[in-house]
């Protein structure tokens, strides 16, 4: 396991705090075009995503997205995973939460 640069597990409301740095997020896929992926994260809000191979990836499937947090609302993916249709957004969305609070010493 590579730890030279780790990924801060985030949700939409947390990725305006790690703009710049490598973050890992999980999306509702909702649509693509032109190669920009639009998504709902994990508590309900909506990003874009660009770069990495999105096309393939089927709607409404969910997708964790490693890359560069660029903006509050978007991230540059250098790694997309396709975790299927059916995912625990709120069990997800509550990690997010101890790995930005209270138990953030237990993450990368």
């Amino acid at each position: 396991m590579d730890t030279s640069s780790p990924a801060v597990f985030v949700n939409a409301e947390l990725l305006k705090m790690h703009v710049g740095r490598r973050v890992r997020i999980v999306l509702q896929v909702t649509r693509i075009e032109g190669g920009v992926m639009i998504g709902q994260s994990t508590d309900g809000q909506q990003l874009t995503v660009k770069g990495a191979d999105l096309q393939s990836i089927p709607l409404p499937h969910y997708v964790e997205v490693i890359g560069i947090a660029d903006g509050n609302h978007s991230i540059r993916a250098e790694i997309c995973t396709n975790f299927g249709e059916n995912f625990d957004a709120v069990s997800y969305n509550g990690l997010c939460k101890l790995a930005n609070g209270k138990f953030k010493s237990l993450f990368l």
